[in-house]
């Protein structure tokens, strides 16, 4: 296990060093200037000379990205052009509301699309089960950012039952969260019954019904935890999906997250704010699947590291 989890530290630095490098390459590449977008389009050829010395971009991109990786290591993500503060402020300040939707999302996730897998597969193409399907093919098409405005009209102009933007409190967090969550139940209820009408399949599976045990029994007992393999990998790449990319509904809902600081980043051109948010991203979605491979020997004991 200890030289299982180095192996996996050393390939997340070297997949986190890929990613950076390639997000400087990206932003140097983007069409526009950064200087000109804070001095103004007035600026004198010298004030433009003395701010881009100031931020380093009149030196080579891998030197640039040596001195960023640098000073990356002892906590200097460097200081955000658009609010003039450090960017690991700006990430603390924004990264618990990420955590927090994303954790919200990734529960309703785990805990519908389970449950619909499971009831999917016990009744296979019945009513119920082709209803089930349906529903996930729905959630699967229909883009976030219009699930979030249909929801915004329906429960928030209409009904008038929860608030349509911001945060403080537990009724902010509802519409964003299941706005996120339901393309995540939408594949984990697929995901779930196929796993499980392979398992139920299986000799043992039979053997315990032929012995007369409940259904449920020979569900919850017997086969949903080895179904469970592939749907904790599918739930595991989720989550760290859902911590990178909400971005669309942190926007729709003006939820103060990691996503809405993003696009403001991508407007504004603040190099040193997006590479430190995308920086994060990346850990993030690293050590979920480390946490991912590690619940596997839990599912299953004959799963080994070596």
């Amino acid at each position: 296990m200890g030289r299982f989890l180095l192996r996996r530290a050393l390939t997340s630095l070297l997949v986190a060093l890929g990613i950076v490098f390639f997000v400087t390459l990206i932003l140097d590449l983007i069409p526009g200037d950064p200087v000109l977008i804070i001095l103004g389009q007035n600026a004198t050829a010298e004030q433009v000379a003395a701010l881009r010395h100031e931020l380093g971009l009149d030196r080579p991109l891998v030197v640039r990205y040596v001195d960023y990786i640098g000073r990356a290591l002892t906590g200097d993500l460097g200081r955000s052009i658009m609010t003039k503060r450090s960017v690991a402020a700006e990430v603390a300040d924004a990264w618990p509301n990420t955590l927090l939707l994303a954790s919200a999302a990734i529960t309703i996730a785990v805990a519908f699309g389970i449950g619909l897998g499971a009831i999917s597969a016990l009744r296979p193409n019945g009513w119920l089960d082709f209803g089930v399907r349906i529903l996930a093919l729905l959630g699967l098409s229909m883009p976030i950012f219009w699930i979030g405005l249909v929801f915004i009209y329906i429960f928030g102009f209409y009904l008038r039952l929860l608030p349509i933007g911001g945060s403080g409190t537990p009724q902010h967090l509802v519409l964003p969260a299941v706005t996120l969550a339901l393309p995540s139940v939408a594949l984990v209820a697929r995901m779930t019954r196929s796993s499980l009408l392979e398992v139920l399949g299986e000799d043992y599976v039979r053997t315990a019904r032929a012995k007369g045990l409940a259904e449920p029994v020979v569900l919850f007992g017997h086969a949903l935890k080895n179904a469970l393999i592939p749907v904790v990998t599918v739930i595991g790449l989720q989550f760290g999906q859902l911590l990178g990319g909400a971005i669309l509904t942190e926007t729709v809902f003006a939820w103060p997250g990691l996503g809405r600081l993003v696009v403001l980043a991508i407007f504004a051109r603040d190099y040193p704010l997006l590479q430190g948010i995308v920086l994060i991203f990346a850990l993030s979605y690293v050590a979920v699947n480390l946490l991912v491979d590690l619940a596997y020997a839990w599912l299953d004991p004959r799963i080994t590291y070596a």
